[in-house]
C-alpha cells in the first residue's frame, strides 16, 4: 500500500480511516457504559458555558453540537473522539507533505504517529480534551508550516484559528506556537513570514476565539486552574530540592514512556542506517528539532517553576507528536533509499496499533474471567430497563450523587435533564421537572441509605424525608462472573 502512495496519494489516509473507523465500531460492540471522561461529557454535553471547569471547552463545545444534532449517546462520544484523531492524522500528513517531497515518506509520519502510547493506546481508553488538542496541534503545524512555504493571507489566517482553537482545547498548547516562532528565528530567509503584517490578522482571529473563554477565566481563575496544578504536585518532598529532582525524574520519566514506542519502530525499520540519520541535516528538521527541544524546555520551566512532582505521559504528547515528522526529515536529508523499509514499517504500525485496540476492547470481556471489573462491566443500561419496567414510566429529572452514575445515565434516558449536588456542577436544570430519580452507589454496603448530600439535595427541592423510599437492586454485572452483582440505589418520586 506505501509503495503506491505516490500514484494514490489517498491509500493511507483511507488505511488510517479505516483503522478508526473500526475503533468505533469494537467501541460501542463491547459496552454500553462509560469510562471516566466519557461519563463526564455526557453529563456536561446538557450545557453550553464558556467554562466547565479545570479543562478548556473546546472538546465540550463540540461535544454539545453533536449532541443536539443526534442525541447523547455512546455512539455520538465515540464518533466525535475517533473522528478528531482521524482528523489529527489527516493534518498531520497533509503538514508532512509541505516539507517532505517524497510523499511515501510524508506517508511514514502519518503513520508514524498512531505509534505514540497516548494515540494507540490512551484514547482508546479514556481521553477527551487531549484529543482535540492533538488535532489542534497537527491543525497549527499545517498552516505554519503552509505559511513558511507559501505565504497567504489564507495561510496566516489557517494559522490564527489552529492557534484560537488549540488554546480552547488544551492551556499547555501555547507552548507549542511560542517555540514554533523561536525555532523560526535562526533561518534567516524564513524570519521575514514572523515580521510579515499578515500575523497581525492571524493573532486576531485567535484572540476572538479565545476572548470568551479567557474572560470566564478571569473569574474563576482558582476553579479553572487548580486541577492540573494540584495533580502535578501530587507527591509531597521535603525541601524545594527534593521537589526538583521527583519533577525533573517524573518529567524525564514521561519524556521516555512517550517516545520510546516511535523511536523503536524507527530504529527496528531504518536501524542499519541510523548513523547516516544522526548526523544528516535539513534547514526543515532543524525547525522541527528545535520546536520539540524549546517544548520541552519550557515544561521543564514549568515543572521548577511551580514545584511539580508528577507528569503525565499525556501531558506531553502535544510536544512529542514532532517526533515521527522530525525522524522522517532526518531521513530525507540522509538521502536514504527507504523503499524495501515501507512495508515494515506499516506491518510494524499495524501491529501495534489494531494490537492495542484489541487489547483494550477485550478488557471488558477478560477480566471478569479473573473477579475484575471495570467501568464498562457496570450494567447501566440494565439499571434504567428495571427502572422503567418497576415504575412504569422514564424519568424526567434525574439526581446523582457523582458524575459516573449521572454521564451515564444521560445516555441511558436521552429526554431527561440530570443534576448533582455540587457548587461546581450547579449548571442550570429545571428542579421541578417530575418524575424524579434519585440514584446513588456505595461499594460498602449495597443497601446503601440516602447520602447526606443527596438527602440535602431532595430537601431543597422541597421534597420531605417521609417521601423518601429508597429501593435497591442488584444486578449481573456485563460479562459477569457467575453470581457477582453490582448494587443501585434509588428514590422515584413521581409527583
Amino acid at each position: 500500500m506505501l509503495e503506491a502512495d505516490n500514484r494514490r496519494p489517498g491509500a493511507v489516509a483511507l488505511a488510517v480511516a479505516g483503522y478508526f473507523l473500526l475503533c468505533i465500531v469494537l467501541r460501542i460492540s463491547v459496552s454500553s457504559s462509560l469510562e471516566i471522561d466519557e461519563a463526564e461529557q455526557a453529563f456536561l454535553s446538557q450545557f453550553l458555558e464558556l467554562g466547565y471547569g479545570p479543562q478548556p471547552p473546546f472538546y465540550n463545545w463540540l461535544q454539545y453540537g453533536l449532541a443536539k444534532l443526534i442525541g447523547t449517546s455512546l455512539a455520538t462520544m465515540t464518533i466525535l473522539k475517533n473522528g478528531l484523531l482521524f482528523l489529527f492524522c489527516l493534518f498531520y500528513g497533509l503538514a508532512a507533505r509541505l516539507v517532505l517531497p517524497d510523499r511515501r515518506l510524508a506517508a511514514v509520519a502519518m503513520l508514524g504517529v498512531l505509534t505514540l502510547p497516548p494515540v494507540f493506546l490512551l484514547a482508546q481508553r479514556d481521553l477527551s480534551h487531549t484529543v482535540a488538542a492533538l488535532f489542534t496541534v497537527s491543525l497549527f503545524l499545517y498552516g505554519f508550516l503552509r505559511t513558511l512555504k507559501r505565504p497567504s493571507l489564507f495561510s496566516y489566517i489557517l494559522t490564527g484559528v489552529a492557534v484560537g482553537l488549540g488554546l480552547m482545547a488544551k492551556y499547555n498548547f501555547a507552548v507549542v506556537p511560542l517555540a514554533a516562532i523561536i525555532a523560526v528565528l535562526p533561518e534567516r530567509e524564513l524570519r521575514a513570514r514572523i515580521f510579515d503584517w499578515r500575523i497581525l490578522p492571524a493573532i486576531a482571529v485567535a484572540a476572538l476565539i479565545v476572548l470568551p473563554h479567557a474572560y470566564w477565566m478571569l473569574q474563576n481563575l482558582g476553579f479553572a486552574s487548580g486541577g492540573t496544578l494540584n495533580e502535578m504536585r501530587e507527591r509531597e518532598a521535603e525541601g524545594r530540592l527534593l521537589q526538583a529532582f521527583y519533577g525533573v525524574y517524573s518529567l524525564g520519566s514521561a519524556i521516555v514512556s512517550g517516545s520510546l514506542v516511535p523511536l523503536l519502530v524507527f530504529g527496528l525499520v531504518f536501524g542499519g542506517k541510523l548513523r547516516a540519520i544522526w548526523q544528516a541535516e535539513s534547514q526543515w528538521s532543524r525547525i522541527v528539532g528545535r520546536m520539540l527541544g524549546l517544548c520541552l524546555i519550557a515544561v521543564l520551566i514549568v515543572v521548577l517553576s511551580v514545584a511539580a512532582t508528577h507528569v503525565r505521559e499525556k501531558w506531553l504528547v502535544l510536544f512529542l507528536v514532532l517526533i515521527p515528522l522530525y525522524l522522517c526529515l532526518k531521513i530525507e536529508a540522509a538521502n536514504i533509499h527507504f523503499a524495501d523499509s515501507l512495508r515494515r514499517f506499516f506491518l510494524l504500525v499495524s501491529v501495534i496499533a489494531v494490537g492495542a485496540l484489541v487489547i483494550v476492547s477485550a478488557r471488558a470481556v477478560v477480566r471478569p474471567w479473573f473477579g475484575d471489573y471495570s467501568r464498562l462491566n457496570i450494567p447501566y443500561a440494565a439499571f434504567a430497563e428495571a427502572v422503567v419496567q418497576a415504575e412504569g414510566g422514564q424519568p424526567a429529572l434525574i439526581l446523582a450523587n457523582d458524575k459516573q452514575i449521572a454521564g451515564n445515565l444521560r445516555t441511558q434516558f436521552g429526554e431527561a435533564q440530570v443534576t448533582m449536588p455540587r457548587p461546581s456542577n450547579a449548571l442550570p436544570v429545571d428542579g421541578s421537572r417530575r418524575p424524579l430519580l434519585v440514584v446513588w452507589h456505595d461499594d460498602a454496603q449495597p443497601e446503601a441509605p440516602v447520602p447526606d448530600l443527596l438527602r440535602d439535595a431532595l430537601s431543597a427541592l422541597g421534597i420531605p424525608e417521609a417521601a423518601v423510599a429508597p429501593r435497591h437492586l442488584a444486578l449481573p454485572y456485563l460479562y459477569g462472573n457467575g453470581p457477582d452483582r453490582y448494587s443501585f440505589s434509588y428514590i422515584w418520586i413521581a409527583e
